[in-house]
């Protein structure tokens, strides 16, 4: 059984190490992840509470940091691939100490929000900055031209902010204002050099 979880964890935490997604396996138990630990599941920071049984079949119960009167059961077996772990601590630094080259999206206005969408759903938090990067600089470019800003780019700025931001404070143990302003000042400071 024990090969088993490996193998799932390989498989479902996509960008993690083997050796990583180990470190979640719990000894001597057949649960990837244990009640407290937080977790990934498609876009949405969630931690789990428990886990049960329904028709023989055994869930996770996740409740999403933003909303804790919603309740996601998950298949252990996460046949999906849908839940991953949180980022480390490592890698989250690692990814806001590489911001400043992160590339901005390339594309034609009127293919803007089917790039968007397209890098929402890839599940890479690079994505998700190519995203922050392209929407802002599209809309502060409006603001100097005395332009009211873009609803697209707006909307997908603040959802993209708002995954972004809820994983890497969860990595950083920080609230999330203290992780935004975390992030921008290190930004600020990179670009500075």
């Amino acid at each position: 059984m024990k090969n088993d979880i490996i193998h799932i964890q390989r498989v479902a935490f996509t960008g993690v190490s083997p050796v990583e997604a180990t470190r979640f396996l719990l000894e001597g138990d057949d649960f990837l992840f244990k009640a407290g630990d937080y977790v990934v599941y498609k876009r949405d920071v969630c931690q789990i509470k428990r886990t049960k049984t329904i028709s023989d079949r055994e869930y996770y119960v996740l409740h999403p940091i933003d909303d804790e009167t919603l309740t996601i059961n998950v298949p252990i077996d996460n046949p999906l691939g849908y839940l991953r772990p949180v980022i480390s601590k490592k890698e989250a630094e690692k990814l806001i100490a590489s911001i400043s080259k992160i590339p901005l999206i390339e594309t034609a206005d009127r293919m803007i929000e089917n790039q968007y969408k397209i890098l929402l759903h890839s599940g890479k938090l690079e994505d998700l900055v190519r995203i922050i990067k392209t929407s802002y600089l599209r809309n502060d470019e409006r603001k100097k031209n005395g332009k009211k800003i873009g609803e697209i780019d707006d909307n997908y700025f603040h959802l993209a902010e708002r995954i972004l931001y809820n994983e890497l404070s969860i990595s950083l143990g920080k609230c999330y204002a203290d992780t935004e302003n975390y992030v921008v000042e290190t930004v600020q400071k990179s670009s500075e050099k």
